[in-house]
């Protein structure tokens, strides 16, 4: 009787691993990917590239109001480096203790084009400064 040789059943293993791998990769890629765009961006692109899409800016102080009636909050999202850009959004669910005017915050939604306004399932706010390690020079 002649001794088989293990090597091509490593071999073999060891590609379908790869291509299991590699089409977790591309399946994990192609759908979960969310473009992540500043106010300026979101603007000038078409309403149809921001059917889900992940924006980041500053809370504008004026057009800030609270929902009455539930949890939310609609206000004006503005573009970090030009101040002229903003756009509306709207949040319905629990605010971030760390959300005011002023805040640098991150929304993920859809652009709704009829009411012209970003509606978001995720606000985010950046971690004030205070968490942030002190410069002892």
């Amino acid at each position: 009787m002649a001794k088989k040789n293990g090597k091509g059943m490593y071999a073999a293993t060891l590609g379908l691993f790869l291509l299991g791998v590699g089409y977790l990769m591309f399946v994990g890629l192609s759908e979960n990917t969310m473009p992540f765009i500043n106010v300026s961006e979101a603007l000038a692109m078409p309403a149809t590239d921001l059917k889900l899409a992940r924006l980041f800016g500053t809370v504008r102080e004026d057009g800030l109001s609270r929902m009455a009636d539930k949890p939310g909050v609609t206000f004006l999202l503005e573009d970090k480096d030009d101040a002229s850009k903003s756009l509306w959004v709207v949040y319905e669910g629990a605010v971030p203790d760390a959300f005011k005017p002023g805040a640098e915050v991150i929304v993920e939604g859809a652009l709704e084009e009829a009411a012209k306004a970003f509606r978001a399932e995720s606000l985010m706010t950046k971690c004030p400064s205070k968490y942030q390690k002190e410069n002892r020079g």
